[in-house]
């Protein structure tokens, strides 16, 4: 292998001489320890190299070995449950086999080559293939079928195709192609963690995922393929939420990036995770979990390329028809290790500082969300949706980072760390947020779950607004002031936001609702409102509507969230409530 020599050690910037032939973004190994880095600018013969380790007292004059191939990950089987720093390292197998601490410039296999895999084919000697057809498929966890794909650029007819259990660098089926080569087909693939993954077709998405918190799924919804931000300051819940995410979103894969997230908030997600249960199927959450730890004590730099892992892992899983859901928590912090390498470099700063790149950095990583048609001779649909929280200093939303993500994301969950301080979770903030996949959800939900789902959603909504502007009035000139349907909006707004949209994470009733739930809670709310308007009207009094007992039943059924019959019989109580009402006169 070509090398070169260290001239400059600028943390973890280092500049090499000698590199004629190198490309951009070929991976290096740096100085006597082999330390992993990325080449990120070309100069004549010198090449600017972003390290991923710690570069103490790594000086001049050591050799740079050019790999000439890009910074890639391992995709095949032993990928889920794994836990893997920012370069696809696996952690738990450092920790077994070498203690507590990652040594630098330690290699280490991302995939397990002394582990047999049952490998089941699908194809038969002779059959046609193409780039990314299923070829066969490993039982990898009792969740998941690890389909096994033909690599991009391998197609022809097999000539052999085996039958048996495998490590994962054997070949299990031999193709010849059309130019008269024979090509192996092994249980894994390489593939550079910045080149999307190839799609035959992108699709619009139309159908939810479904998370079980109410606020996001009725009011703010994210449609499979979709791209969601999440910002907030410290102390909001940002994390909380994407745990969340991770554990009830109906996503059949979920690949947890934590970049550059304090240790501690890691560390309660490694603790945690093994022990939670997959809601649909009652196994190990980590049987469908693959977490890429990066926290905020490791190498700046290895923060830029944990989120690219992250979705590369997510793009494979996707080509094999799978939904996927990536949570990076989070891209402020991946913008840091841009701005701290940019400043190394010299580089003309934009807003605050960060990168002028910024905003198409962040573009090109959202991009590779979506819902598609995958390579193959057969359809297969695969879905990539991204949720990324954001910190910015202060919660200032107007901050770069903020600014350049919902230029490109179509889901905006704001975090409001007063509503946090109330102890409202989520703390998202209703006035704040959007989501513009409501008109391409809106035919699912009334298919799948009932008709006038939107418009009720849009009709909370509106009350909400409603309550905002009133509460400004009423501080004013006092609530007493009001008319009695204003203060009847006030009440169903208080009543929308305790009994539907505060959620507790860790009761087993209230932490998840499923759809169809969801949408009788709010109908039984907003019924209440109607009939209670109606009844004012009528010349009913204002204080015995509001304390009509059947609003303790409202202010339950978050409770009954996974009874159907008890919810619909709540109207049933609405109707007879106010019946009784109009008998007293």
């Amino acid at each position: 292998m070509k090398q070169g020599k260290i001239i400059r050690v600028a943390g973890p910037l280092v500049v090499a001489s000698d590199c004629l032939g190198a490309k951009m973004y070929d991976m290096v190994k740096v100085g006597e320890l082999g330390l992993v880095g990325e080449i990120i600018e070309l100069n004549n013969d010198l090449a600017y190299i972003q390290v991923y380790e710690d570069t103490t007292g790594v000086g001049p004059g050591e050799p740079v070995t050019l790999t000439e191939r890009p910074l890639s990950v391992e995709l095949g089987p032993g990928l889920l449950g794994s836990i893997y720093d920012g370069i696809q390292r696996p952690l738990d197998v450092i920790r077994r086999e070498h203690g507590d601490f990652v040594s630098r410039g330690i290699e280490m296999p991302a995939l397990r080559r002394d582990k047999k895999w049952n490998f089941i084919p699908q194809r038969k000697t002779g059959d046609k293939l193409v780039s990314g057809d299923i070829i066969g498929y490993v039982q990898e966890t009792p969740l998941i079928e690890h389909h096994i794909l033909v690599p991009v650029g391998v197609e022809g007819e097999i000539i052999d195709i085996k039958n048996g259990e495998f490590s994962v660098d054997e070949p299990v089926c031999r193709v010849k192609t059309q130019a008269g080569s024979e090509e192996e087909i092994k249980l894994f693939q390489v593939w550079p963690v910045r080149r999307q993954r190839r799609v035959k077709e992108r699709m619009m998405p139309d159908e939810p995922l479904v998370t079980g918190q109410r606020i996001l799924d009725t009011l703010f919804p994210l449609a499979k393929g979709g791209t969601a931000c999440v910002p907030g300051p410290f102390g909001s819940g940002k994390t909380v939420v994407q745990h969340q995410l991770a554990k009830w979103s109906d996503a059949q894969i979920i690949v947890y990036v934590a970049c550059g997230e304090r240790g501690n908030e890691v560390a309660d997600l490694l603790l945690s995770f093994p022990e939670l249960k997959d809601p649909s199927t009652g196994r190990p959450l980590m049987e469908r979990t693959i977490i890429i730890a990066n926290t905020s004590n490791m190498p700046v730099a290895a923060r830029e390329a944990s989120i690219y892992t992250g979705i590369t892992i997510a793009e494979y899983f996707r080509d094999m028809g799978y939904s996927v859901a990536v949570m990076a928590d989070s891209s402020s912090r991946w913008a840091e290790a841009l701005r701290e390498i940019g400043g190394r470099m010299e580089e003309m700063p934009g807003d605050e500082g960060y990168p002028a790149y910024l905003a198409s950095r962040l573009a090109e990583f959202y991009e590779r969300a979506g819902k598609v048609v995958c390579l193959g001779s057969e359809h297969r649909e695969g879905a990539l949706s991204v949720i990324g929280a954001v910190s910015p200093p202060g919660g200032d939303l107007s901050d770069p980072v903020v600014q350049a993500t919902l230029k490109v994301v179509k889901v905006f969950w704001a975090l409001d760390d007063q509503l946090a301080n109330m102890r409202h979770f989520p703390a998202i903030n209703w006035l704040q947020s959007y989501s513009l996949y409501r008109d391409s959800l809106k035919k699912y939900m009334a298919e799948k779950v009932a008709e006038d789902f939107t418009d009720l959603s849009q009709e909370a909504l509106k009350l909400l607004e409603m309550e905002s502007e009133l509460q400004e009035i009423a501080r004013l000139i006092g609530v007493e002031s009001l008319s009695f349907k204003d203060r009847l909006i006030l009440e169903t707004a208080r009543s929308i936001r305790e009994d539907f949209l505060h959620q507790n994470a860790y009761h087993p009733q209230d932490t998840y609702t499923p759809l169809r739930q969801q949408y009788l809670m709010l109908r039984n709310i907003l019924y209440f409102h109607r009939r209670a308007n109606q009844a004012l009207e009528e010349g009913g009094d204002f204080k015995e509507i509001v304390s009509l007992e059947v609003r303790e039943q409202l202010a339950r059924m978050k409770y009954l969230a996974h009874d159907e019959q008890a919810l619909l019989d709540i109207e049933k109580q609405i109707d007879a409530s106010f019946k009784e009402l109009s008998s007293r006169g």
